[in-house]
């Protein structure tokens, strides 16, 4: 599987085309473009690499990471997936926005396909195992890739830090709970690509993340 990066609004949200090279066949993780300028990135991107747009997921819902979800909905004909328990905060991203003073246009939303945990998407041959990892919000997940040795792990784990848990129905012992359980269990060479900031692996947030150990 093959990964890029772009960052997008004002958040710094690390918003992630995966792809299998065989058979082109791409995912978009957390479509975070805020304006014209992000938009048209990923867009030339996808056209380049001439990538087939298989999914849209989100690893949660809050307004940084979904700011784009309608756009891509609409352009590739591909439907929504997230976790059902945050389909509250899609329905409340008018309202999110509002609160964080974001001046963008948004129309509230939910998801279209329903995740749960252990679920297995595919692109080409290669699958994508869905975690579930909630505290930061209660549908958070992660996406492995076990083939390819890397996990997304949306706004659950970063780079000597954890997601925070002030927002509604955030939970700190759950979200060390998830990540305890279900990332740092994986292989330690695992890259971990996270919601926000630099990469890291399982093997390193063990030894060093101040939170979780």
């Amino acid at each position: 599987m093959k990964v890029s990066r772009f960052i997008v609004n004002p958040f710094g949200v690390n918003t992630y085309v995966i792809w299998e090279p065989d058979s082109h066949e791409a995912a978009i993780i957390d479509p975070g473009m805020t304006d014209i300028a992000e938009l048209n990135a990923v867009d030339s991107f996808i056209e380049r690499e001439h990538l087939s747009i298989r999914h849209l997921i989100n690893t949660h819902m809050h307004l940084d990471h979904i700011f784009g979800n309608l756009y891509i909905k609409d352009k590739y004909g591909i439907d929504i997936a997230a976790h059902q328990a945050d389909e509250f905060l899609g329905l409340t991203l008018s309202e999110q926005t509002r609160r964080f003073h974001i001046p963008v246009h948004v129309t509230d939303h939910g998801p279209d396909i329903l995740l749960k945990d252990n679920d297995r998407l595919y692109l080409g041959k290669e699958p994508i195992d869905i975690l579930c990892v909630p505290g930061h919000s209660p549908g958070s997940i992660a996406l492995y890739c076990p083939e390819s040795g890397f996990v997304i792990t949306g706004d659950a784990l970063f780079k000597g830090s954890i997601g925070r848990t002030d927002l509604p129905r955030g939970d700190y012992g759950q979200l060390i709970d998830s990540i305890q359980q279900r990332i740092l269990t994986l292989p330690h060479d695992t890259v971990i690509l996270p919601g926000h900031g630099p990469e890291t692996t399982v093997g390193k947030e063990i030894s060093s993340n101040p939170y979780i150990n």
